[in-house]
């Protein structure tokens, strides 16, 4: 007897308490990690936490520092990241005011995955470059690149 569409697509039914991954009874989502991983995976925030990881950092350093971000994307990450508990904001009064950037110790527990992944690319980038530029070869309509 074959397996019918609907019941390949939504799964066994399944009775009593739903147990995943995290253990925690009821708890049916993804733990949370899909929410860490769109702030610590997105690109600004990477090259922020990184930059930053070298030591305090006022405004104007980061945004030269990052190349390419823009001042409103260099304030929303910063603004994420610290909302996140990543990152701490220290404002001084001055004039005009001067306002440093500092990882929390949250964000340097961060940055030794962030090394491995930096130097993983750097590893493996000449490999994926070359595995793209085939495939694309192989696929010229495919509409990725």
């Amino acid at each position: 007897m074959s397996v019918g569409h609907t019941a390949v697509t939504t799964g066994p039914v399944v009775t009593g308490p739903v147990v995943t991954a995290c253990g925690a009874e009821g708890y049916e989502d993804d733990c949370g990690i899909r929410d860490v991983l769109d702030r610590i995976g997105d690109k600004w925030s990477v090259l922020v936490v990184v930059e930053l990881a070298q030591g305090v950092r006022r405004f104007r350093e980061l945004q030269r520092a990052v190349h390419g971000i823009s001042q409103r994307m260099l304030t929303l990450t910063v603004r994420r990241l610290e909302r996140d508990g990543l990152v701490t904001r220290t404002v001084h009064a001055t004039v005009p005011p001067q306002v440093d950037y500092e990882l929390t110790a949250m964000g340097h527990s961060l940055t030794h995955l962030l090394r491995a992944l930096t130097e993983w690319s750097a590893e493996h980038r000449a490999a994926i470059a070359g595995s793209r530029h085939a495939w694309d070869e192989a696929n010229p309509d495919s509409g990725i690149h």
